[in-house]
């Protein structure tokens, strides 16, 4: 296949790009690094406008967006947060639509965070949404997605969980106190981490691409999520833990305001059910298999 992807160069992308090569596929990554060279199967774009119009791409991967857990949610925050995803996917619908063939299959990121705080409650796809500024997000970045369907493209959305993986992303942040012997948990530890292991992310990203009978929307989060302070628990059970201390939620309010409560007091009790039902299977399912992975 020949492959465009955006986000190429982040926590997934570089992972996934990586894993497309191996099978044999040829990928473009667009990119504003202008530094990174290529070779015959990997190829960097600065400008999407300086991509031929006759060019064929099989499948596009659309995985960039400044990360939303970086800092508090001031204004400029959240027009930063809202045109890396959403005016990155118009201009991704835009080259579609000059191109002489539009891809077949387009692969969308989202998040979990379309549902906003609900507690306990199971969210299957077709679950309701509470407001806020992270649902809100998620909305617009879908419907920019959803708008490759009137080119003929087939579009499947990925509602991203809590990505863990080595070397990066949220488990190094997870795992630094109980390498120091303390295990902590944000404000109660009752609130629901939907986690999803990045070699998953990338099996089930591939598998949509392969897959012409899928389309739609799926939740790319482990099958059993489990709480902050279960997966606290989780690390601890591999490392010596000397103590167990909660961080206030004052404090994390304090520090950090909205994002607080919409990304680390609240959570989501997210469940696959579209993926699995589709066929997927997921090769860490549960905590402590993955943990156990990624500290070996």
């Amino acid at each position: 296949m020949n492959i465009l992807i955006t986000g190429g160069t982040g926590f997934i992308g570089t992972a996934l790009v990586a894993q497309l090569l191996s099978r044999g596929d040829a990928v473009t990554v667009y990119t504003r690094n202008t530094s990174l060279s290529g070779d015959q199967s990997l190829s960097y774009v600065n400008r999407l406008d300086d991509i031929p119009a006759s060019t064929v791409y099989d499948a596009v991967i659309n995985l960039a967006g400044e990360s939303i857990a970086e800092g508090r949610w001031s204004d400029a925050r959240k027009r930063a947060l809202v045109s890396s995803r959403v005016d990155t996917t118009n201009a991704l619908y835009a080259l579609a639509g000059r191109l002489a063939r539009p891809p077949a299959v387009l692969v969308s990121a989202s998040a979990i965070g379309y549902y906003g705080s609900q507690d306990d409650t199971p969210l299957a796809e077709d679950a309701a949404a509470v407001a806020g500024f992270s649902h809100q997000l998620c909305v617009d970045w879908e419907a920019a997605a959803r708008r490759f369907e009137t080119l003929g493209t087939r579009v499947c959305v990925v509602r991203l969980g809590v990505v863990l993986g080595p070397g990066g992303g949220a488990f190094e942040q997870l795992r630094k106190s109980v390498q120091f012997g303390v295990a902590t948990w944000l404000g109660s530890g009752r609130q629901w981490l939907s986690w999803v292991h990045r070699d998953d992310v990338l099996r089930a990203i591939t598998f949509l691409v392969d897959n012409d009978g899928v389309a739609g929307v799926y939740n790319l989060t482990a099958p059993e999520p489990v709480t902050n302070r279960g997966f606290s628990e989780a690390l601890a059970a591999h490392k010596r833990v000397l103590v167990g201390l909660p961080v206030p939620g004052v404090v994390m309010r304090l520090a950090l305001g909205e994002m607080a409560d919409e990304l680390l007091l609240n959570g989501q009790r997210v469940i696959p059910q579209r993926l699995e039902q589709a066929g997927f299977s997921f090769e860490y399912a549960r905590v402590d298999q993955a943990v156990s992975a990624l500290l070996a």
